[in-house]
């Protein structure tokens, strides 16, 4: 069986990815020496992390006023002002010559963040139709992925110039970022006045919309397991559990992540000729089993494995509810695409915090086990959305 999608993706959300390639390398390149650079300055472990999670609490907290802010000058200028805030802060970071400097830039940096992640969610949701929703989420977070993949190995070979250069080659990815969002990003004909009307479906609507519900806890989840437990854990499972050199580690993830990458087009098109619901189920099934499996890995074979099933799973879980998101948000304006971006952050805040107690009191399987209990209860929710709201495609034919 085949099927023959015809549609193609606009330019805008081509464009989309093209920025969130060159924000992700910048930030791979820059994330991992930030503790180094914090610590330089003889502050304790704690401040250390303050550093590391100002970024994502002032992210969080701005998160409520950046869609009024986008409704009014709208989401294109948004992500490039967005952009160049983060790229301005993060060239300030590098000058920094304090502690209290780096912290203060830190957090503006994670005002910049929210208006770029929201803006460019409702801009890629309003570029395209429910059919085209799927691979449309698939292609941005390609974008991501691959940089994310390309920016540890650059900050590598930076590293070596300095400790601050990584700052500096973020800021430059984040100036070309915002340059494409102004000169190659289009907002749709008659956003301005859409975002000026009465939303035609209130948020008391939205929030009961199963599909929406399902989109939350799934992102609640990924925040939780993939960017919270998964990234602070693993690393300590691989050095001490296994006894393997702490460079495995970057090894596991790269593997992990060109399996994520390999998968995001056919999740994609699933999604989208499918439905969500069956995608989302059998991603949140896959995510939260291999989570589940990773405490008890015996080797770094198996652990590798099972970090792959998972980027197989956080592919479907990285287009599918974002589909189901555009879906259920329809005529509701950005408000609900707000609540979604801070559910996924409060998720990605949480998690390293309750699963380090966790692991420290009760072991690494009851710290993973958390993540994976939100995550089964995400695919309950999306196993519960009625027939007669999973949007897929209306023209797609079957050839035998």
């Amino acid at each position: 069986m085949r099927f023959r999608l015809a549609n193609t993706l606009p330019r805008t959300v081509v464009m989309l990815a093209v920025s969130a390639f060159f924000v992700a390398v910048g930030f791979g390149v820059m994330i991992p020496v930030l503790p180094v650079f914090a610590a330089s300055f003889g502050v304790s472990n704690f401040l250390i992390g303050l550093v590391v999670s100002a970024f994502a609490g002032f992210r969080l907290a701005m998160s409520p006023f950046v869609r009024r802010f986008s409704d009014r000058i709208g989401h294109r200028r948004t992500i490039g002002i967005g952009m160049w805030i983060v790229g301005v802060s993060s060239a300030l970071c590098g000058f920094a010559g304090s502690y209290a400097e780096l912290l203060v830039w830190r957090a503006v940096g994670g005002v910049g963040s929210a208006m770029f992640t929201i803006s460019a969610t409702a801009l890629l949701l309003a570029s395209v139709g429910p059919e085209l929703r799927g691979r449309a989420s698939g292609l941005y977070q390609g974008g991501f992925l691959l940089g994310g993949m390309t920016g540890p190995a650059i900050g590598g070979l930076l590293t070596h110039i300095s400790l601050t250069a990584p700052f500096f080659f973020y800021a430059g990815t984040l100036v070309i970022s915002g340059t494409i969002a102004f000169t190659q990003l289009h907002d749709p004909p008659g956003m301005a006045e859409a975002a000026a009307a009465p939303p035609t479906r209130t948020l008391r609507e939205v929030t009961a919309d199963s599909r929406f519900r399902a989109a939350c806890l799934m992102s609640f989840g990924q925040g939780w397991q993939s960017f919270g437990v998964r990234s602070s854990l693993v690393p300590i499972l691989v050095v001490t559990g296994l006894g393997a050199d702490p460079s495995w580690t970057g090894i596991a993830f790269a593997i992990a992540a060109v399996a994520q990458t390999a998968a995001l087009p056919a999740a994609g098109r699933a999604t989208d000729v499918m439905g969500r619901r069956p995608v989302m189920v059998v991603g949140g099934l896959l995510a939260a089993l291999s989570t589940l499996a990773i405490p008890f890995a015996g080797n770094l074979q198996v652990l590798i494995v099972l970090l792959c099933v998972y980027g197989v799973g956080a592919a479907a879980l990285g287009t599918a509810p974002t589909a189901a998101l555009g879906d259920a948000t329809k005529g509701a304006g950005s408000q609900p695409v707000a609540i979604y971006s801070m559910v996924g952050d409060i998720g990605a805040i949480l998690g390293p915090l309750v699963a380090g107690v966790l692991a420290d009191q009760l072991g690494m399987p009851a710290a993973f086990s958390v993540g994976t209990a939100i995550l089964l209860a995400g695919t309950v929710a999306a196993a519960l959305i009625p027939a007669r709201l999973d949007k897929r495609r209306p023209d797609a034919e079957t050839v035998a």
